[in-house]
């Protein structure tokens, strides 16, 4: 019987052996690849969160200022903010502004003093024909932190006022000397014209601030000062139109300082009431409260 060579045998084992290995080393290739290698592949950029400002965005705000211990009556100044055409208008009402309203002859001052903040923006809706629904009440010490928070105004003061140059060249303020301008009972324009001061006044703060500051800052200011004043303005009104706000206020180097106006009221003076011009605020509505997108 002949004798079987055992290379016979070595040759298909070894075959056999070689051909798991590299099933085998296929398999863990595959393991190391899908669950242990890993990914060098860079992620894919974040999609820019970046807000579209619309006409949506503006928003009216009823500012008073009452200081019972002044010898002058509440101040009132409406804001109208338009963050997509970088504006702001500061529109001074005189707190003897009468209008016939529901039939009756009221005033601003009466309307305040019978319902407060809401009432006083309710009158100022009627007479303008214009929806205004927030307000904010300001009292000596939440104006002047404000002011102090947003960085006061340099403005051409030109009446006789205790500390203050009277000559009409720019000077910086404080706080109190703002304020004390602001209720300054001797203009000779009356009312009319101690309204209009105020919102020029203003107009002179948010337009020499420091932009980016406010925007970077913008939601601490407003948690500080809407803690301070008598409100209707809630933390979700805010969050709605933070953001165009925060870029309406750091664009101002970009696009220029000078965001916001301030429009005198003209009209009437009879006795001592005042009545608006009707075609005025005609003019003032169609220019900052008619856009659309």
């Amino acid at each position: 019987m002949a004798k079987k060579k055992s290379g016979s045998i070595a040759v298909p084992f070894l075959a056999t052996i070689f051909i798991g290995l590299l099933i085998l080393g296929g398999a863990v290739f595959f393991i190391y690849q899908r669950y242990f290698k890993k990914d060098d592949t860079p992620p894919a950029p974040k999609a820019r969160d970046v807000k579209v400002v619309s006409y949506e965005d503006n928003h009216s705000v009823l500012l008073i200022l009452e200081e019972p211990e002044q010898k002058c009556s509440e101040t009132f100044v409406l804001m109208r903010s338009i963050p997509k055409d970088r504006r702001i208008l500061f529109l001074g009402l005189p707190s003897n502004t009468i209008a016939v309203v529901d039939d009756q002859q009221q005033s601003l001052k009466g309307a305040y003093e019978r319902g407060g903040g809401a009432s006083a923006a309710s009158f100022i809706s009627s007479i303008m024909d214009i929806d205004i629904d927030k307000y904010m009440v300001f009292d000596s010490d939440s104006f002047k932190i404000t002011c102090d928070k947003l960085g006061c105004a340099s403005y051409p003061v030109d009446v006789e006022i205790a500390g203050l140059k009277s000559d009409g060249t720019l000077q910086s303020l404080t706080s109190e000397q703002m304020e004390t301008f602001i209720t300054y009972s001797l203009f000779s324009g009356g009312e009319a014209e101690r309204a209009f001061r105020a919102a020029h006044m203003l107009s002179y703060m948010v337009n020499g601030s420091d932009g980016m500051y406010i925007s970077d800052s913008a939601d601490s200011i407003f948690n500080e000062v809407i803690n301070m004043v008598d409100s209707n303005i809630t933390s979700v009104d805010y969050k709605n139109y933070k953001e165009a706000i925060k870029l309406l206020f750091s664009q101002k180097k970009q696009y220029g300082d000078n965001i916001a106006v301030a429009i005198q009221l003209d009209g009437t003076t009879a006795d001592s009431d005042f009545m608006p011009s009707t075609n005025l605020i005609e003019q003032v509505v169609e220019q900052y409260f008619n856009q659309e997108d």
